[in-house]
């Protein structure tokens, strides 16, 4: 069993980051930027809990999060997807996803978590999902090939980077390629729900090391989750531009540097 951690996770802060995360998994701006982030914004005592601890949060937090997407899909998810024609697309749009966590998981954890690469991350996206609104759209989710497939791939592995977003990658690589902003707001559904529960399977094994004491705040995290995730549920079927999201993004990475400025050593 793990030691006790240094600090243990407020409750009411725990439900308050879950009711955050539901929406953040759901739009283009980071859930594990804004999980990273808004605690130290605030300056609550987040960054202060034991590495080990931190983690298993965050794994509730996609847990919950997962739950709800899954509740949402129920009766519209296109399972055909997974044994039809489209099969090849799913495999290998994840495939990439799924090698990079594999082979980056820890180096990412260790070096790209602190409030500068995630400012970094939420501004390397922007830039991304703006330039990717600039193109003309002129294909459909039925047109995809298999280089289409390999670009939203590479997009997912990118996200592994904190702030980055998986859904703003993955949006901005479709409509980069060409499709219309509701195919590729279509893709980022339907190609997130493997990845998601990819990395959760992965990543579950450290629920099993929290010592009792955090339960309670990991069981309320993950609840708050998923209720944000199906409360925020219409936000999954909007497919505007992704420029008034970009612009959130820069403003949130601005307040990150300008703490940094004033304080120099958090």
């Amino acid at each position: 069993m793990s030691p006790p951690s240094r600090r243990q996770l407020d409750l009411r802060r725990a439900v308050a980051l879950g009711l955050l995360h539901g929406p953040a998994e759901l739009l283009p701006v980071s859930s594990s930027g804004h999980t990273a982030l808004v605690p130290w914004l605030r300056g609550w005592s987040y960054d202060e809990l034991d590495p080990a601890a931190r983690k298993r949060f965050e794994v509730a937090l996609h847990g919950g999060a997962l739950a709800g997407l899954l509740l949402l899909a129920r009766g519209e998810l296109a399972l055909g997807a997974l044994v039809g024609r489209r099969a090849w697309l799913l495999a290998a749009a994840t495939l990439p996803a799924a090698l990079a966590g594999l082979a980056l998981e820890r180096p990412i954890e260790r070096r790209l978590g602190k409030p500068a690469s995630i400012a970094a991350g939420l501004l390397g996206g922007s830039a991304a999902m703006a330039l990717a609104e600039r193109v003309r759209p002129t294909r459909r989710r039925a047109d995809a090939t298999a280089t289409d497939a390999l670009a939203i791939g590479a997009a997912q592995a990118l996200a592994l980077v904190p702030g980055v977003s998986r859904s703003g990658a993955v949006r901005a690589a479709a409509r980069a390629r060409g499709f219309t902003r509701a195919d590729a707001h279509a893709l980022s559904f339907e190609l997130g729900l493997p990845v998601t529960a990819g990395a959760l399977a992965l990543k579950a094994r450290e629920l099993g090391r929290a010592p009792r004491g955090e339960w309670q705040a990991l069981g309320a995290g993950a609840a708050a989750s998923a209720v944000a995730t199906v409360a925020s549920g219409a936000l999954v079927r909007r497919a505007g531009s992704l420029v008034p999201y970009a612009a959130y993004r820069v403003a949130l990475a601005a307040a990150v540097v300008r703490r940094l400025r004033e304080n120099p050593r958090r």
